[in-house]
């Protein structure tokens, strides 16, 4: 892996691309993004106002002009009315660019665009025959299964969208998109444990455990479909999986749905046959039993997916090892101490951090820029931002 350093301490600070502009900072106020290869640019001249560098040394801290940049002619990062424009996209384009993707699409994009579509009929069905029969049972199902569905296409959306390359608005990519369907997906199934309890509860208290075949057609039908879906997703059927990617943590999120409707499913028609053979608060017991799996199966990626919204630490790296990083750059005689350590993760596999680091006056930071950069990239962060501040 090629990591190289460059220093240009000659002339003017002129940003590579013609990118330069009025943003500045203090004058012990340096702040350095390092990548797997980076560059930094430093003068020990006296700044002319002809040339000012990208990162120009004011009195106050970074500030961002009206417009930086225009990469394309058309598009700029900043700029009024501009900005406005980067995020205007209409329904029908973005309908017709997910499905554009979903044609050119993986596998398991196909298969949940299949296993929605097939429930999308299902719960119409049942919501229909619910209302010319006049049976509530069957329309509560069918109200559930829709709001499962739209979960289901919230997940497919953001298998769809991640794939989109970074841009000026999200200059990160859209790759938390799947992180964020996989914690929706979580929230979802821990309110199904929660309610299918205060259902067990309320069939306990008011004592209405009864045998409704009609229930039981629709639990069987229901179980069918979501079996199809387990065989789908079968790779990731398991409670505890190592997420190495953004599209794990999705992926998860729909196998733990379709499964945890299974057991849903399974329940109802367990709790039916044990009714029929006389069973008393046979109901109660199953869902119930079906509540504590549901919740059981769903904590793991919902502390997860959270974890990485609230950019936790990365659990990747142990906190030994961060620590051990931080002391071995407090020993180094040109640093008097580390003022702020921030690591977390963008989307798994995928870590960054932001270092302070108070320096003594008068030294080459060449050298201790490269050191840190070198620690930290072999424990596994990809981006480091450092910045040097001197006594």
């Amino acid at each position: 892996m090629e990591r190289s350093v460059s220093f240009d301490l000659s002339g003017d600070n002129e940003l590579p691309n013609d990118r330069s502009s009025d943003v500045g900072y203090t004058a012990n106020d340096r702040r350095l993004a390092y990548s797997r290869s980076f560059h930094h640019s430093h003068s020990h001249g006296p700044r002319t106002p002809a040339a000012k560098p990208f990162l120009d040394r004011t009195v106050s801290t970074i500030d961002m002009p009206p417009e930086i940049y225009s990469v394309d002619g058309d598009d700029v990062f900043f700029g009024e009315g501009k900005a406005a424009a980067i995020g205007k996209a209409s329904a029908l384009r973005m309908v017709l660019v997910v499905f554009g993707v979903l044609r050119n699409g993986n596998r398991q994009m196909k298969r949940l665009f299949l296993l929605i579509s097939l429930n999308v009929a299902y719960s119409t069905t049942e919501l229909l025959i619910g209302l010319l029969t006049g049976r509530v049972g069957l329309v509560s199902d069918a109200f559930h299964l829709t709001f499962g569905c739209g979960l289901l296409t919230f997940s497919l959306f953001a298998m769809a969208t991640s794939r989109k390359k970074p841009d000026h608005a999200y200059s990160y990519g859209y790759k938390r998109l799947e992180v964020l369907s996989a914690f929706t997906n979580a929230l979802f199934l821990m309110f199904m444990s929660f309610s299918l309890a205060v259902e067990a509860l309320h069939a306990f208290v008011q004592d209405e455990s009864e045998h409704k075949h009609y229930l039981i057609v629709s639990a069987v039908t229901n179980l069918l479909v979501n079996l199809l879906g387990v065989w789908f997703f079968r790779n990731y059927a398991r409670m505890n999986i190592v997420y190495r990617k953004a599209e794990d943590m999705n992926y998860h999120s729909v196998c733990l749905h379709v499964i945890s409707d299974s057991i849903r499913s399974a329940g109802l028609i367990l709790a039916s046959w044990l009714l029929s053979l006389g069973v008393e608060n046979a109901e109660v017991l199953c869902l119930g039993l079906v509540s504590v799996t549901v919740f059981m199966l769903v904590m793991p990626l919902f502390k997860a997916t959270g974890g990485v919204l609230l950019q936790m630490a990365p659990p990747n790296i142990p906190s030994s090892a961060l620590s051990k990083c931080l002391r071995q750059i407090t020993s180094r005689e040109d640093v008097i101490e580390v003022l702020q350590a921030r690591f977390w993760e963008v989307v798994p596999g995928h870590t960054v951090g932001s270092l302070r680091i108070q320096v003594k006056s008068g030294i080459d930071e060449r050298p201790l820029l490269q050191y840190v950069y070198d620690v930290y990239h072999d424990l596994g962060v990809q981006d480091l931002t450092l910045q040097t501040d001197y006594s």
